[in-house]
């Protein structure tokens, strides 16, 4: 029911609404009725952002999600057998110990003496003392150098916006579809080459199987910004210590800075393997590194990363990216939730990082499922050996084709090879980030359509 004082407020507001449409009105705004839109969508006078226009369809996985989602619809009697080795989302519950971190970090909120309000925006100080210690012991790495965030997706964008259109960025193609996404919604590029598939003004690193999906550096030209990600989402494929070498040499030479992506590097299990751009040295004087606990501990819903920006970082002009980079996050950026900051400490205790080896070991057994079906296939593969991410080649096919394919007949869900950029054409992501159960049964149904492939 809606009391008297309620109605007034729903009239007066509803008399603004009718005001401001007879005010669009009497200044020419034009009523539209074509192209099925209602007859009250009017044309308002504000310019759309012209980089939006040049974006190619919808962004990777909701487009995934809509086609699994109509599929399921028109077949309803299917739609329960669907399995997912689509999006990279974790599956398995947070541990007992990182979850009282959160339980406990709530808990305090409903006390007197322990609510907190506002944070600092860089993050707690007590998190960001312990990411350094834990995650870049060693390395020189310090507390006031570690910006604890929302998740790295969103710190890639805040990135963005502090390197702003006038930058040329590089991505490895193919590429997780956020660094060239954004790349185009802040007008670093130009047009879509309809040949291609590429944007103009990015430079694509090829990153070819020959060459274990890594780029050759000699063939590339000059880019302010270098995206790169290692293990690497699409292909699986993690860099060796001599590469990141080769890559910070790059850097250097160039004076670039590497946006170094980490956020499947508690998959690496190879000794000598790097775990952190800032492994190498000199990395500080040319990289960020971006983090995430999603894939840690299971935090995909709960979301908490890191970016790393080294003081000794500095543009053209002297100024420090780490000073610029804290603008940005004091300016667009409230801080992290507290109750999740408190489970973000108790992943990094030895309890939790007990935890989190369990729950990678889980994933990783995944991957060896998955591993197992290209070879019951007869395909090769890059991935699922120190990452979650198996990258199936489809031997010439189309991706999108096989990908339709395998929903139909086998009611799994892939991710087409060819939304990570045109390298990724012919290719076909299987996520690890499914129950054990599922990937078994995957296994099994899509090992029954060898026809698919061959």
């Amino acid at each position: 029911q809606v009391d008297d004082a309620h109605a007034d407020i729903i009239t007066s507001m509803a008399a603004l609404v009718m005001l401001a449409v007879a005010a669009l009105s009497a200044k020419g705004a034009t009523a539209l009725s074509t192209g099925g839109r209602s007859p009250m969508t009017m044309r308002l006078r504000v310019e759309r952002n012209a980089n939006f226009a040049k974006l190619q369809g919808g962004y990777l996985f909701p487009r995934v999600n809509r086609i699994r989602r109509e599929f399921a619809e028109a077949q309803p009697e299917l739609a329960e057998k669907i399995i997912s080795l689509g999006i990279g989302d974790t599956t398995q519950p947070i541990p007992s110990h990182i979850l009282g971190g959160l339980v406990e970090g709530a808990a305090t909120l409903g006390t007197p003496a322990g609510y907190s309000g506002y944070g600092a925006e860089q993050g707690n100080s007590d998190l960001r003392a312990k990411i350094a210690a834990t995650c870049y012991g060693g390395t020189g790495i310090t507390p006031d150098e570690v910006f604890v965030s929302d998740g790295a997706k969103c710190d890639i964008a805040r990135l963005q916006l502090m390197f702003g259109s006038a930058v040329t960025s590089a991505v490895q193609d193919p590429s997780y579809p956020v660094y060239v996404d954004t790349s185009v919604m802040l007008g670093q590029t130009g047009l879509v080459d309809a040949e291609t598939g590429q944007f103009e003004k990015l430079v694509y690193m090829k990153c070819e199987p020959s060459l274990d999906f890594f780029p050759d550096l000699a063939k590339q030209p000059r880019a302010d910004v270098i995206y790169f990600c290692s293990p690497n989402n699409p292909t699986g494929a993690v860099a060796t210590r001599a590469q990141l070498e080769a890559l910070v040499a790059k850097a250097t030479e160039d004076g670039s800075i590497i946006v170094f992506d980490a956020a499947y590097a508690p998959f690496i299990r190879t000794p000598g393997v790097p775990k952190s751009i800032f492994e190498i040295d000199g990395a500080k004087n040319v990289a960020i590194e971006v983090n995430s606990f999603s894939k840690y501990a299971g935090f995909t819903g709960v979301r908490l990363g890191w970016t790393v920006v080294p003081d000794a970082l500095e543009y053209a002009d002297g100024s420090k990216v780490r000073d610029d980079f804290n603008r940005v996050m004091t300016t667009a950026f409230n801080g992290a939730s507290n109750v999740v900051q408190a489970g973000g400490l108790a992943c990094l205790d030895e309890a939790g990082l007990a935890e989190i080896d369990d729950l990678i070991d889980y994933y990783l057994g995944n991957a060896a499922i998955l591993r197992g079906l290209a070879d019951d296939l007869g395909l090769k593969y890059c991935g699922g050996v120190d990452s979650p991410y198996v990258f199936m080649d489809l031997n010439g096919k189309s991706s999108w084709d096989v990908f339709t394919q395998i929903l139909h007949e086998a009611q799994v869900v892939t991710i087409p090879g060819a939304g990570f950029g045109p390298g990724g054409e012919s290719y076909l992501r299987l996520s690890a980030f499914a129950s054990r159960a599922n990937c078994e049964e995957a296994r099994a149904r899509i090992g029954k359509l060898k026809h698919i492939f061959h």
